[in-house]
């Protein structure tokens, strides 16, 4: 799987910030409608209920917000670098700065497990984040994440 198969361009934002996890949750399911043609209140309260399971900041200014639907039918991405973090009851207690969320089928666990890995493995690289963190054009932020997942595919 690469990064192309699950970004578009149009899901790629850079954010001066979000007053709350709540609010950036929001934003981000804005966005998802905008790119994707996907319901902004599902999607915010699908994103809200993983959270209340357990926080998807996975540590160092990094979270993976995630939900399944039955209305999609292929996995989608939004990625997310904020001018300014927010917290976000990161493990770490770190505000984040870089929010990768994937919506996925809700019957396509092989899939979506492989989206996780591939954003976590692209993510969990203190590198990637630095380079993702130097810029603040979406454009440029779309061209890095793809590159870095194509170039680890090869």
């Amino acid at each position: 799987m690469e990064m192309t198969e699950i970004l578009d361009p149009n899901a790629v934002r850079f954010a001066a910030g979000a007053s709350s996890k709540k609010r950036l949750l929001q934003d981000i399911s804005e966005q998802a409608e905008s790119a994707y043609g996907l319901n902004a209140d599902e999607i915010f309260s699908a994103l809200q209920a993983r959270e209340n399971l357990g926080t998807t900041g996975v540590g160092r200014g990094v979270a993976i917000p995630h939900a399944r639907f039955e209305s999609l039918d292929k996995i989608v991405g939004l990625f997310y670098r904020l001018e300014k973090p927010v917290n976000f009851d990161s493990m770490d207690r770190q505000p984040v700065d870089l929010i990768f969320t994937l919506l996925a089928p809700a019957n396509d666990s092989p899939e979506h497990l492989k989206a996780l890995a591939m954003v976590s493995r692209t993510l969990r690289n203190d590198e990637n984040c630095k380079t993702l963190r130097a810029n603040n054009q979406s454009a440029t932020l779309f061209s890095i994440l793809t590159e870095l997942t194509t170039s680890k595919a090869a």
